[in-house]
Order: C-alpha cells, then structure tokens, then sequence
C-alpha cells in the first residue's frame, strides 16, 4: 500500500522544528572540553547542560555520530548527576606497538589521545562538600574508551551502585544487530535484525549501521570486580547502560578508589573496519601473570560431539564417554594427526542423574572408576598429547571455588594445561553461599560477584601455568591482554546448537558472529562437523566447504576438530585443510563482508609465510571476486582452494565439494562461489 506523501507545510514545518530544537539543546549546552583522535579522525565533546548534567558528543570527520549523551550514577544515597561542575582537566598522548603472545595478530598498535576532567559536586554544606569523580576519554581513529574514575575522598569512602546512567544516543537513524538481556538462556540466542527502535534490553557488544553506512559497536573493555554492561532503549534512539544486577540491593559496591570498566565505541566505514579494530584489547592492563610461553595455540579433539548426539553420555554406564579406553583411542587420533589436545568430558563423579538441577554433587578431584587420569596422562604425554580438562560447576559456583586449588593441583600434576569451564544452569540461578552451611544466594552470570570469580579462577590457573576456556561465561572484555591464559570462551550460540537445536544455527549465523559476539574476543565455538548431521539426522545448515572455512573466520587459539574421528575418515579431502590450518597468527585482515550476510578473512599464520583464507555467506548464493593484494607481492603461492562444487546448497546437496590447486601471486584476483549456506577455504602456501 502507498503512503501518502507528505504536505508541503509538513515538509517545511518538520525541519523548522529540527532547528528549534537545536536551538534550544545550543541554549541549554555549553561546551566544557573537547579531545581528538591521533588522525583528527574522531572527536568528543564534554558539555554541559541544564541543572548541572553533564553530557559527551562525538563526530566523525566533522559529523555528529553520538548526539549529545548523559553521564552519571544513581548511588545507594541518591544520584550523582546534577549541580556538576568541570575542576580541572588533563590531557595526553599515547603511542605504542605492543607484542601479543598469541593472537589474530602478533603487533598491535596503541594509540590514542587522553582526556581527563574532574568534576565535583557544588557543596550543599560543611557536612556535605560534593562527591567527585573523573571522567577519562580515550579517543582512537577507530573508536572511543569511556569511563569514570572515583579518587579518594573525605567523607565517601565507599560507592554503591545501583545504576549507571551512561547514555549512548546515535545521531542518525540506524538498523542495529542484537540479542536480548537478562533471558533464561545467557548470551545462547541468535541474533535480531531490527531498526534501532525494535531494541528492547540487550547484550553487548550491539552492533549499528546508521543511514549514512557507518557502523558502529558499543561494549565494554576490562570487565574487573564490576557488573556487566546491558543496554536498554529509552526515548526515542537513546540507549542507557543498564547493569546486571547483584544479589544484594546494589548493582556494585567498590571500595574508593577505584576505577569503571571502560564503554566502548567502535566505529568504521566498512563492517570490516569494526572486526579490524583493536579498541577494546587496547583499553585493558598489559600482561600481568608474566611468561606464557608455556601455552601453545593448538587444535584439539575429544569426548564431545558423540555426547550430544547421545551415542554416548556424561554420565557412567555402559555408553560412558569418559573412559580410558575411549580416551585413549582419541589420543591415538590427536597424534596421528597433529592435534594437540584431547577434550574429555564427564571424568568426574556427579554427572549421574540430574546434575543440571544439582553441581553441588561435583567432584573436581578425583575421577571416575572407568577414567584412569594419571595413566592417561602418561599415554598422552608419550604420544606429545596433552588432556584438556573439563570442570563443569552447573553453577554452584561455591562448591566449584572450594576444591579449586586442589582441582588445579591435580591436573598440574597430570600435565594438564587447558581447562574448559563450565556454568550451566538458568541466568540469575549462579549458587552463591559465602559461608559453607550458609544460607545460598542467587547471582547473574554477568554480575559483579562472577566477574570476580572468574578473575580468581584465571588468576589460580595461571599460577599453575593453566589456560582457561570459559563456557557460559561472562562476555569477553579484552581481559586476555591482563592474563593471556584466558584463551577463550564460549557466550553465543555455538555448534551444539546444530546437533539438538530448535531450531539449528541459521546460514546467516556465522556472518553475523563475525560482526557482533566476535568484537568481543575469541570464541570456542568448536566447528568442523563434517558429516554435516546432528542428533537423529538434523542437517546441519552448512555445506562442507563451509565448516572448513569456520577454521578461518571465527577465530580462537584453540580450535576444536569437533567431529568423530570416523566421519574425518568418510571426508579425507576435507580433513586435509583441518589437519593443514594455522591457528596462531602473525596478522589478520577482513577483505569484505556486511553483517548477516558474509565474510572474507584472510591470515597469515605466524612463524610461517602461509596464508588462509576463509569465507562464508548466508541463505543466498553470492559470487565474490577477491582480490589478492594481501600476499607478499613478488612471490608465488600455491593456492589450495577447497570450496562448494557445482549445485552445491545445504538443503539439496551440502556435500558437493571440489579440492583444487593453482598458483597465484599478489596481482591475482579469485572469484569464490559461495552456494546457500556455504563457503570456501584457501591455503596458500609460498614456493620457492
């Protein structure tokens, strides 16, 4: 149906009013202080405003992209908002390459200019003399860092927090990539699509193309002993910050000084520009547990797919997964074929009957009868194996923090240097009991109480030279710069969704991931199901070149080879470009992509000249002509192109696959053909 158009005194009235508007926000503001980016590419604007409020604005070459946005806390003695006055203010610059010790990339750069203001409350009275704090920027070509900074101070030695009042307000109409908050199933949800204004409450990071085609991502860096960051629609685009909440009456409580986790605004011309960026892994502390050249990037296999395909089971019985014959039968696959680890799930007492209802029944210390964990170790050791561990808590966080040290003991002893975490159970139902025979008290998986846990549980490990890969964890902030045994995690909606799901992982999935949860950091999310079937026969959406490419375009530093060791043996053609992939690189580019439609990642793996390339598309066909500009120019490679063959489509014929070879140079463009659901993966590697 057509809409009418509208009058012509319409037309003329509706700018007017934007203009008066503008007016009235220019009468009411006055500008305090303002910071640019190394590149004069970004800028923000502190200003005040009426009633003492004080707001920040950012532009882009000139152009609004934050309109003017809030500041502020609604404290346990009122709100911390009003009657502000700007103190002082200091500013710097900063410029460093900083080594990572494993990573999409091994150089990063940062480089940013830093402003600091302070503002106090104006005194009430002597008894009263106004709270203050700082607002510190940090301002990068490619986003800003935001946050609030409390100093000593007489006469408030303690903050309590029940809401931040943090705004984020775009400046233009967007569309906007999201999924939902404080939802029974954590961070498990695909992703919606909707104008901005569809937004109800959601998780970060949140993803936005405005109408000018710039995209923008709002998170958070360095999530320490603070709640984690919701987003929640107010008037008209407004997005406020909206903290999970904590099991007492407020949201955080800190001991002064102390310092907010930084909002983040990421922000780029291309949806490429955003997963390029390295704005949030910047804002967090350097290394702090030292040398960890102990943890090696690596791909691993195990106990895993068949327990969600329920041919095998956690718990013991006859069809028991974790036992040491099949273990050791895994170990003998992970060294036949150059994989590292072997994953072993359910090795330990308390997974007989409903331990979804019941993790206080965990034994985190001992194994099972039919699991010979030292004797294992020992095989796997000789065969240059490791065990990655696997403590699944069901969210009785307590009882899991009480036999940690002795757990990690354990597997220190054994050689067991990966752990996978786990927090299965509702959000908002994380067992907390402070006092062992206490009273037991429910917690979120992103508040402050977990966000400590988690840094505890990470800290302990690195101790133990430990890695840790955190399943229904708390979001990824960056903190694997402050302690780089954090390697990875889950917190989306990974593969096991395609073995059970109702439904399945959609094609769009995995392009959309690369452009939201991915911003984040790594992610377990276990790819390379080649037998593209899950529980009874569910088809996976995905043809074969497809969960080759994954390798490539959801990035972690350890990758699991998911499937069972008999499906690789039905696919060796495929197998071939698993066994092959890097999974440590020297840098990583996004040659193109848009959200929920596609991606094309390119990475030079590190140590080594070799190139991978991985793409993947949608529910719609696409042709993508690629260049390859990313090689090094006056060398050739040989390309070993693994993609969809001919008629390929995830519905009619996912197997349909073709392994070819052709050697390329730097001037060379490739076309990939990716089918419905499908993608390709390329190795490419330099002769002589």
């Amino acid at each position: 149906m057509a809409l009418p158009r509208p009058s012509s005194r319409l037309s003329r009235i509706v700018p007017a009013l934007a203009l008066l508007l503008a007016g009235i926000h220019a009468a009411q503001a006055a500008d305090l202080a303002r910071v640019a980016s190394p590149g004069d590419v970004l800028a923000v604007t502190l200003e005040a405003q009426h009633e003492g409020r004080i707001a920040y604005r950012v532009e882009r070459r000139g152009q609004a992209v934050i309109a003017p946005s809030r500041l502020g806390f609604l404290l346990g003695d009122g709100r911390l908002e009003r009657n502000l006055e700007l103190v002082g203010q200091s500013r710097r610059s900063f410029d460093e390459t900083w080594e990572q010790p494993w990573g999409e990339r091994r150089l990063t750069r940062n480089h940013y200019n830093e402003l600091r203001a302070r503002f106090a409350e104006k005194p009430v009275d002597a008894a009263h003399p106004g709270r203050r704090f700082d607002v510190v920027l940090r301002v990068y070509d490619d986003g800003v860092g935001l946050r609030y900074e409390f100093p000593e101070q007489a006469g408030m030695s303690e903050a309590r927090i029940r809401a931040e009042l943090t705004e984020f307000a775009p400046a233009r109409p967007a569309t906007a990539w999201w999924i939902p908050a404080f939802e029974w199933n954590r961070e498990e949800y695909l992703y919606r699509h909707t104008p901005l204004r569809g937004i109800g409450t959601a998780q970060t990071p949140l993803t936005l193309r405005d109408d000018s085609g710039l995209h923008i991502s709002l998170h958070e860096a360095a999530l320490v002993d603070y709640a984690g960051m919701n987003l929640a629609r107010g008037d008209g685009d407004v997005l406020r910050a909206t903290l999970t909440p904590g099991s007492g009456d407020a949201a955080v409580v800190r001991t002064l000084p102390f310092a907010t986790p930084w909002r983040t605004i990421q922000i780029g011309e291309r949806a490429g520009d955003l997963a390029e960026s390295s704005l949030v892994l910047n804002l967090n502390e350097p290394n702090a547990i030292g040398d960890v050249s102990w943890f090696r990037p690596a791909k691993y296999v195990g106990v895993w797919w068949s327990l969600h395909l329920e041919t095998e089971t956690w718990a013991t019985g006859p069809r028991h997964g974790a036992t040491t014959a099949n273990t050791r039968r895994y170990i003998d696959f992970a060294a036949a074929n150059g994989f590292r680890g072997v994953l072993v799930e359910g090795w330990n007492p308390g997974w007989d009957g409903n331990w979804f209802a019941n993790g206080w029944g965990f034994d985190f210390t001992r194994a099972t009868a039919d699991f010979d964990l030292p004797a294992l170790a020992r095989y796997a050791a000789g065969k240059g194996v490791h065990l990655v561990g696997h403590h699944e808590t069901a969210c009785a966080v307590s009882h899991y923090e009480r036999q940690l040290p002795a757990a990690l003991d354990l597997y220190a002893r054994n050689g067991v240097d990966v752990v996978k975490t786990g927090y299965v159970c509702d959000a908002g139902d994380i067992q907390r009991q402070d006092d062992a025979g206490g009273p037991v008290v429910r917690e979120w998986h992103e508040g402050q109480w977990m966000s400590n846990h988690h840094l505890r549980m990470v800290q302990q490990a690195a101790q133990r030279h430990i890695a840790v890969n955190a399943h229904e964890p708390i979001k990824d902030t960056g903190l694997r710069r402050t302690y780089p045994n954090w390697v990875s995690r889950e917190g989306a909606r990974g593969m096991e969704y395609n073995a059970w799901g109702a439904p399945p992982n959609p094609p769009e999935h995995e392009a959309t991931l690369v452009f939201t949860r991915m911003l984040a950091g790594p992610m377990d999310f276990t790819p390379g199901i080649v037998s593209l079937k899950g529980r009874n026969g569910l088809p996976l959406r995905s043809t074969l070149a497809k969960q080759l490419a994954l390798y490539v375009v959801l990035y972690s530093p350890i990758q699991m080879v998911a499937d069972l060791p008999e499906h690789y043996a039905q696919h060796p053609e495929a197998f071939r470009f698993i066994r092959d992939v890097a999974v440590d690189w020297e840098q990583s580019r996004v040659l193109d992509g848009e959200v929920g439609q596609f991606a094309t990642i390119a990475r030079k793996a590190r140590g080594s000249g070799e190139w991978f390339l991985g793409s993947v598309g949608d529910d719609q066909p696409r042709e993508l002509d690629t260049p390859l500009a990313f090689l090094e120019p006056g060398r050739r490679y040989r390309a070993e192109i693994y993609r969809d063959g001919d008629g390929a489509d995830w519905q009619q014929r996912p197997f349909a696959f073709v392994r070819e070879i052709r050697q390329v140079d730097s001037g060379d463009r490739i076309t990939l053909k990716l089918a419905r659901g499908g993608g390709a993966a390329i190795r490419f590697v330099p002769l002589e």
